[in-house]
């Protein structure tokens, strides 16, 4: 393996190879015998860790500097307001934008990913990010604020976002494919947690313009060399197998001459072309939609949202932490469930919870409404992402997953974009959020329903049988 890694490469994995060799001393002794000749062979030596959860750790970071400093943005809607006189509608007009160039450069960088991989998308992606985020420390003009953030902000968050290191690490994980893309998206929850706190934190005790240069710097010292040296594109150019599995080193020759045929679902496909003409990904679509204009409405217009009810700024910033603390819990914990049962009824169960969460906040009064809210919502407020990646990745397989992925995403940028410029063009005419609110809310009924309704055991991989293969 060694001999195929380049210089740089070989430093990074020699320490994990000296670790490995140490603790495989311990169990030198072990043996496995065939079925046939009754020889005795050693089983192929592998890391405890496997490489794959340093992937995800990773990923984990990536999400937490990068989604949680877009995040941040509801808490800098205020400052501007009050230094620019800008209005809510024109505030939200680069908040759309930038969901929308988002959407749309999505695709374009998941055909990339599929064909040069994600270290050569992610890593220069990060570098863009965070020297825009940093630059919109110097804004002083409403059309800067949109080509920064609307623009070349959302393409970078395109290249480093979810779609394309959700795909990477569904190759990196089969059994626990939910699981860890749960894991990995709880970092934009992480980040939401505690970058929106601690950035109104910095507003107030400085000024929003060191809030933008600390939040670049965050993803130029961390993220950046953390993906630059740790990212693999998959276990296979490695050595290593999906989940970290192990193989034995006949049966490593073996698979050699004869491939194992493994299951494959109906609308497996290379083509994603091809997969636009099946229900499934039109039915993820449509709910993913919804999930874009529930979330980004909310992301956007919280914290306005709250001080309209009589919330201090500080304290409404805690309030969207600690819902996107509480989403680390739920991210998680249906990502394990979903590894365990089935996507699609989950998927449903996350737009019904956060159907109740937008009725709390509408119906009861005030702090109630909102707290209720954080309460209720927090649990299904991310949730949707690695449910959505990890099935889409059953139905239509892996090597198209970089430009599937994207597509769905795009779909979620579209419904994002609308619902913040409608929410913040309505408070700018009728000096409420109720009505926007209540109409995003209202969509999470068809987003529930087209999640039930997904034929999972008819496409998904997990429930095909295994073909025969060639050796027997």
């Amino acid at each position: 393996m060694m001999g195929r890694l380049s210089r740089r490469e070989g430093g990074v994995v020699f320490f994990a190879n000296c670790a490995r060799r140490v603790l495989i001393c311990a169990h030198s002794d072990e043996l496995l015998m065939t079925e046939s000749a009754g020889t005795p062979i050693r089983p192929v030596q592998r890391s405890p860790l496997f490489y794959g959860w340093l992937i995800v750790g990773v990923c984990l970071l990536i999400n937490f500097v990068s989604l949680g400093g877009r995040s941040s943005f509801t808490v800098f809607i205020l400052p501007l307001e009050k230094e620019f006189g800008w209005d809510r509608g024109a505030i939200s007009l680069a908040a759309s934008i930038g969901l929308l160039v988002n959407g749309f450069s999505q695709p374009f960088l998941g055909r990339v990913y599929d064909r040069y991989g994600a270290r050569k998308v992610v890593v220069p992606s990060l570098i863009v990010l965070g020297i825009s985020m940093a630059l919109l420390s110097q804004t002083f003009h409403l059309l800067y604020l949109i080509a920064m953030f609307g623009i070349v902000q959302s393409v970078a968050t395109s290249g480093s976002g979810d779609p394309i290191t959700g795909a990477m690490l569904a190759k990196w994980f089969r059994r626990h494919r939910a699981t860890v893309l749960g894991v990995s998206m709880a970092g934009a929850s992480i980040g939401g947690m505690l970058l929106v706190p601690f950035t109104q934190y910095l507003i107030s005790a400085a000024n929003w313009r060191t809030g933008w240069l600390v939040l670049g710097a965050l993803i130029l010292i961390f993220a950046l060399p953390a993906a630059f040296f740790i990212f693999r594109e998959s276990p296979e150019k490695m050595g290593l197998r999906p989940d970290g599995d192990a193989e034995s080193v006949r049966e490593v020759g073996r698979s050699r001459k004869t491939q194992s045929v493994q299951p494959k679902g109906p609308l497996e496909t290379e083509s994603w072309r091809r997969a636009l003409r099946s229900a499934p990904i039109w039915q993820m679509c449509g709910a993913y939609f919804v999930c874009g204009a529930t979330t980004a409405i909310m992301g956007t217009h919280f914290v306005p949202y709250a001080v309209d009810k009589g919330v201090t700024e500080s304290t409404a910033a805690v309030a969207f932490g600690i819902m996107n603390g509480l989403n680390i819990f739920g991210l998680v914990g249906i990502s394990l469930i979903s590894d365990k049962m089935g996507r699609k009824n989950l998927l449903g169960l996350v737009y019904v919870t956060r159907g109740l969460g937008y009725a709390a906040l509408l119906l009861l009064p005030g702090g109630w409404g909102i707290w209720t809210f954080v309460g209720i919502g927090g649990f299904s407020w991310w949730a949707t992402a690695p449910l959505t990646t990890s099935l889409t990745a059953d139905v239509y397989g892996l090597r198209a997953l970089g430009t599937m992925n994207s597509i769905a995403f795009l779909a979620h940028q579209i419904g994002s974009a609308a619902a913040v410029q409608f929410g913040g063009e309505m408070r700018d005419l009728t000096g409420s959020y109720f009505i926007p609110f209540a109409i995003v809310g209202l969509l999470l009924i068809p987003a529930a329903l087209s999640s039930f309704t997904i034929r999972e055991k008819r496409y998904s991989i997990r429930y095909q049988s295994p073909s025969p293969s060639p050796a027997s």
